[in-house]
């Protein structure tokens, strides 16, 4: 099962045939540039049979320049996706997108993650006000997806992944909003909350991983859980 390829995403070839229990009906995929949010995203919604909701960077005009000049273009990058975002919740609300099974691959709730890592005090003042005035009222998710993984790890995919405007991401603004995402989510209590040991499984390639994700993320109901891979299976937690 762990050979490289396109991953069996139905409950049968994932061996979850017989599993009773009801997937959450609104999943949140988390986690820093290169963690592997909207793969694990697409996955889900694929194997559960639900839409999907995912950010869209490549409409973003301003991310290119931002990964290669970032202090000019911090905020018109920031406020693009925050417009961005808001839209794509507000019209997923009015065709009431949420009362069926629902993956996205970004909270809103992070959005101020970005602009307190790349703006200055005065643009942050600016970028609060815009957020404090927009109405985003969308059920919170009924479980969140926190992929977690070192920056040189986050770095080593992106490089893999070879999109020319991240090859200019610079290694000191990744590493602060890696730290950024995990101050965030220590604090997080909004909904059910699975922290996933990204750096030590392969969601992408390995149906065992995935189907051992799955596997764990259906029996959560409640509070905070952690899923390290490795540590599982030697019998530890």
């Amino acid at each position: 099962m762990r050979n490289s390829g396109i991953l069996k995403l139905d409950f049968e070839s994932l061996g979850l045939a017989q599993n009773p229990t009801t997937p959450p009906r609104h999943i949140a995929v988390e986690g820093a540039i290169g963690v592997g949010k909207t793969t694990l995203a697409r996955n889900l919604a694929e194997t559960f049979g639900y839409e999907t909701l995912l950010e869209l960077p490549e409409e973003n005009p301003f991310l290119e320049r931002f990964y290669a000049d970032p202090r000019p273009n911090a905020l018109p990058t920031q406020l693009h996706f925050l417009f961005q975002r808001t839209r794509q919740l507000q019209e997923a609300s009015q065709v009431d997108m949420f009362s069926g099974g629902r993956v996205s691959d970004f909270l809103i709730d992070k959005d101020p993650i970005f602009a307190e890592v790349t703006l200055d005090e005065d643009e942050l003042r600016l970028y609060r006000m815009v957020y404090d005035q927009l109405t985003i009222d969308v059920p919170q998710p009924d479980l969140v997806v926190y992929l977690q993984a070192p920056t040189e790890v986050l770095q080593k995919r992106i490089r893999g992944r070879g999109l020319a405007s991240e090859q200019a991401i610079a290694s000191d603004y990744l590493a602060k909003l890696n730290e950024a995402y995990a101050s965030y989510f220590h604090y997080y209590r909004e909904s059910p909350l699975l922290i996933v040991n990204a750096s030590d499984v392969n969601l992408a390639e390995s149906q065992e991983d995935y189907a051992d994700l799955v596997q764990y993320l259906l029996n959560i109901s409640s509070g905070t859980h952690y899923y390290n891979p490795i540590a599982q299976k030697q019998g530890t937690k």
